[in-house]
């Protein structure tokens, strides 16, 4: 294996990660007890999916950021980017399995798709509530996204949308200069149109990543504090904030190893391990499907290309029965979701 002190992109390749995720580094070989053994002693092994409701679909990784945490590997430079006829076929299995009542479009900044509001309309046409995972600030990016927030409350779309802090320094940090201001701008112009005010039921939602090698605080704490302090500075509202662990794979492994930090916090997921998060992991009522249409039991696989453990691996040869007797697919990032409070695209699940 090469060194693992070169470039920060030295970890695109998903084998290299798992390779780093089940053996440890060519510098500091250790062995962490294997996520497997660990569900077999919670009695969970194997994990078998529930009732699935959240179809989540990536459509695509450009985005107008380069995040430290993004475990997307997301950037300006991301060709990657799903096409109509990949949506199609996303819309004639929402058509015929109505169970999935959520559509969760991410990306990269979904926004940045060609076919981005062709698609939502379609979505909401079949009667599905929508949610768009949006950066906010690729709202005032370009004067072609300015109507996004209205685009957003015609449809009824739910918005959640990253701001690892309520302070301008430590948001900059993790996601870039200006990033924070104007965060607060997209912001006020969802707030503008009616999105996160108390009785309102256009839904806006934040999400909180810590910017370091530690899991996230509490969430409930953390959200009151958000709340507080949004709105004493800049008069924004918001509904639920979402605490989310930073899982050890793409540009955060990067930055673990970097740091020098792997080994101790992956030690730290082990130990925080709750069998009671494990048993609420979001992967076992969510589909991931990815920007070319494959299948994944969640995006952070999706990221490592662990597909699912189904015959037929692509949305075209999509089979019911078989997703539903399936075993979901777990390695060792599986840490990062069942440690604590547990953590998901939609945070905290204990």
């Amino acid at each position: 294996m090469k060194s693992l002190k070169a470039n920060a992109h030295l970890l695109a390749d998903s084998q290299q990660q798992l390779s780093i995720l089940e053996n440890g580094t060519d510098t500091n070989m250790y062995a962490l007890v294997p996520f497997q053994q660990k569900l077999e002693e919670s009695g969970l092994y194997p994990l078998l999916p529930l009732t699935p409701s959240v179809f989540q679909v990536n459509v695509g990784k450009m985005c107008n950021q380069v995040c430290r945490h993004c475990h997307v590997d997301a950037g300006p430079d991301r060709k990657e980017i799903m096409t109509r006829q990949t949506m199609e076929q996303c819309l004639q299995v929402l058509a015929q399995q109505p169970g999935y009542t959520i559509v969760d479009i991410t990306g990269g900044a979904p926004e940045m798709n060609p076919d981005f509001r062709w698609f939502v309309e379609q979505v909401r046409l079949l009667n599905r509530h929508v949610i768009v995972r949006c950066n906010l600030t690729i709202i005032v990016s370009n004067k072609k996204y300015f109507d996004l927030p209205v685009f957003f409350r015609e449809h009824v779309v739910e918005v959640v949308s990253s701001l690892p802090f309520y302070q301008k320094d430590r948001t900059d940090r993790q996601r870039g200069d200006g990033v924070f201001d104007d965060s607060i701008k997209a912001l006020q112009m969802l707030n503008g149109v009616g999105y996160g005010l108390e009785e309102s039921p256009l839904r806006l939602n934040l999400v909180y990543n810590p910017a370091g090698a530690f899991l996230p605080p509490g969430q409930a704490a953390l959200e009151q504090e958000f709340r507080t302090a949004l709105y004493k500075d800049f008069g924004i509202s918001f509904h639920s904030l979402y605490a989310i662990t930073n899982l050890p794979i793409s540009r955060f492994l990067d930055y673990l190893l970097e740091s020098g930090n792997y080994e101790k916090y992956m030690q730290k997921l082990v130990n925080a391990y709750n069998p009671a998060a494990a048993a609420n992991v979001m992967c076992r009522t969510t589909l991931s499907v990815s920007w070319n249409g494959y299948l994944h039991d969640c995006d952070f696989n999706q990221m490592l290309d662990l597909r699912c453990a189904v015959p037929q691996h692509h949305i075209a040869d999509y089979d019911h029965s078989a997703m539903l007797n399936r075993s979901i697919v777990v390695n060792q990032h599986c840490y990062g979701c069942t440690a604590g409070a547990g953590s998901s695209c939609g945070g905290a699940v204990v």
